[in-house]
């Protein structure tokens, strides 16, 4: 593989990874301001738009299981999939020791 390439992957690759970390600490901060928060937030929201807090609730879970996916999906699995190509690569341009 050339050097261009790989230089070029591994920023990516690096990139991903920092998408992927600020994506689940966003996911951990929704949860825990559902839990913690939620009945301030269904006083805010509820008579706003006319919804119950069982309906708020399955709408943030709802979204928090999109969201979860996207970032998986979107960010985590390309990070695998270029890490796993820069191994392979390294180890075939590896010199043998015979």
């Amino acid at each position: 593989m050339q050097e261009s390439t790989r230089n070029v992957l591994d920023t990516l690759a690096k990139v991903l990874l920092r998408c992927w970390i600020f994506g689940s600490v966003l996911l951990v901060l929704w949860f825990g301001a559902a839990l913690l928060m939620g009945d301030i937030i269904h006083q805010f929201h509820g008579p706003m738009f006319g919804i119950t807090r069982h309906e708020l609730d399955v709408i943030f879970y709802a979204i928090m299981g999109i969201l979860k996916l996207f970032v998986s999906v979107f960010f985590f699995i390309p990070w695998l999939s270029i890490r796993l190509v820069l191994n392979k690569a390294k180890a075939v341009d590896a010199p043998t020791l015979s």
